[in-house]
């Protein structure tokens, strides 16, 4: 379901970089998800969130798995919306190369995911998973899923074919991180070769961080 925003909000992001880096995170997670992004803003500091992949179908086994990025404002906000994805990468199109006004799309969406609030402290370090690892398990499981989907399949088979590879946890990881999580690390480049990412865990929840940004996940079994 679509709103109008509360009000006409304009983002100024730190610097034409950050709008740079804006842009490819929105348009990598149009390609995984072309659905919505959360733009919340605490001082000078903006958090995106997109949603990498979710249940679409009640009992469905997939988590939810969310992409997180942070990045700088160079003036303050508290604005708190989700927007399409769309609708953020077409003023992102339109702004000019030194631009680092970003304007808010007027028409807010409602995703339930968006109301799903990670905890924000009592994180446990869990351990260190290479870049190599995931990048690995991202690309055996878009082969397993492109193996088991037949030609012209209904969506409960492509559903339940995802949630059976991206639900499924990783071998020797504490946590049973599940492999959709390498996936969205990948999707949104959030890993790179030679680069460690570091698990934690909060109650049921897990994230994978690097310094690119973060993956939230959360079980289906507690939606």
């Amino acid at each position: 379901m679509n709103g109008p925003a509360t009000a006409a909000a304009v983002l100024t992001l730190a610097d034409p970089g950050t709008a740079a880096d804006l842009r490819t995170f929105v348009t990598r997670a149009r390609t995984a998800d072309d659905g919505a992004i959360r733009l919340q803003g605490s001082g000078t500091v903006l958090a995106a969130y997109v949603c990498v992949m979710r249940p679409k179908l009640l009992g469905e086994g997939t988590p939810t798995i969310l992409g997180l990025r942070t990045m700088g404002l160079a003036v303050p906000s508290d604005l708190d919306v989700t927007v399409s994805l769309a609708s953020v990468a077409d003023r992102l199109a339109r702004m000019a190369p030194d631009d680092v006004d970003l304007p808010v799309p007027p028409m807010t969406v409602n995703e339930s995911w968006a109301g799903i609030g990670a905890p924000r402290g009592g994180w446990e370090r869990l351990a260190e998973v290479s870049a190599e690892t995931l990048i690995a398990a991202a690309k055996d499981g878009v082969r397993e899923v492109a193996q088991i989907i037949p030609v012209n399949p209904g969506q409960m088979i492509v559903n339940n074919a995802r949630a059976a590879v991206w639900g499924r946890p990783m071998a020797d990881l504490p946590g049973s991180l599940p492999a959709g999580a390498a996936f969205a690390a990948y999707a949104l480049g959030f890993v790179a070769p030679g680069e460690d990412a570091v698990l934690f865990g909060s109650h049921r929840w897990l994230r994978l961080s690097t310094a690119r940004g973060h993956i939230l996940v959360r079980p289906p079994s507690i939606l």
